[in-house]
């Protein structure tokens, strides 16, 4: 049977045109898709998917996992790009509550895990004003799919012994509102989630903060796909790197990323340990 891949209801997601279950009790489930490998699919976002009638997913969902759904479920995609959106996010949070309130199981199926710079808070805290019921499946955030695949650690005992996750845009565009000082910091890893755009102003200020620019760095685009391509350089080098690809793709700043570099990376990190040992 052939999938439905439609956008049934009213622009603004108030209006489900048939399919609802009256008299059943509908959920929100939100469900971490992971990095785009189905492999990488937790067992319980397997079954959430399996059991849903309507998956509104994101655009970097990939075909593979949407495949895993019911050929019966209805499939929306609220794809979201720089400068591009198909929905608000006010417009999902309702459609989401409108489907449920149909007796319909949703899921919300979003890239990586929902919690992490996925807007899931939010669409939990839609949910639970409207008196919906609404479940959470974490997912492999991209970031661990980086290192994994690098074999680069986010967090080494003598080399990185901290891990922070940033975005790399305000709410509102234009560039992040970080508190630099201590993202500079030798011996943690910092990663940098949607800032491809913003390599060379985030590169600059953590410069200007007091990190070093030969600061080994890796970025990855792609995570965890067939596709995914992997740029291993300094933090001085960063911007210029980020220039060659396009998206989406994660920044990963710290000592530990020259783990990703073959025999002289692994020198390099066996002399960094030295030195914070010292």
């Amino acid at each position: 049977m052939p999938q439905r891949r439609d956008r049934s209801g009213s622009r603004d997601g108030l209006v489900v045109l048939g399919g609802g279950r009256p008299g059943r009790t509908g959920a929100v489930w939100l469900v971490g898709a992971g990095p785009g490998d189905p492999e990488l699919l937790t067992i319980k976002a397997l079954k959430a998917l399996q059991r849903a009638d309507v998956v509104v997913h994101d655009g970097l969902v990939s075909d593979e996992i949407l495949e895993l759904a019911p050929p019966s479920a209805r499939r929306i995609s609220v794809a979201k790009r720089k400068s591009r959106h198909s929905y608000s996010q006010d417009e999902i949070n309702r459609m989401l509550v409108a489907f449920a309130r149909e007796g319909l199981i949703v899921v919300r199926l979003k890239g990586g895990d929902p919690f992490i710079f996925g807007r899931g808070g939010e669409e939990l805290e839609a949910a639970r004003a409207a008196g919906v019921a609404c479940h959470v499946v974490p997912g492999v955030t991209a970031a661990l799919a980086a290192g994994a695949s690098a074999g680069a650690p986010l967090t080494h005992r003598g080399a990185a012994q901290s891990v922070t996750f940033v975005t790399g845009h305000a709410a509102k565009g234009g560039e992040p509102d970080l508190d630099w000082p201590a993202l500079a910091r030798p011996n943690q890893t910092v990663v940098i989630y949607m800032g491809l755009s913003m390599a060379a102003p985030i590169a600059a200020r953590l410069m200007a903060a007091g990190r070093a620019g030969s600061t080994p760095a890796l970025i990855v685009e792609n995570a965890s796909r067939a596709d995914e391509r992997r740029i291993v350089t300094t933090l001085g080098g960063l911007a210029e790197a980020a220039a060659a690809l396009a998206g989406p793709a994660l920044l990963i700043v710290g000592e530990a990323m020259a783990l990703a570099q073959a025999g002289e990376g692994a020198a390099l990190v066996a002399d960094l340990v030295r030195e914070v040992r010292a």
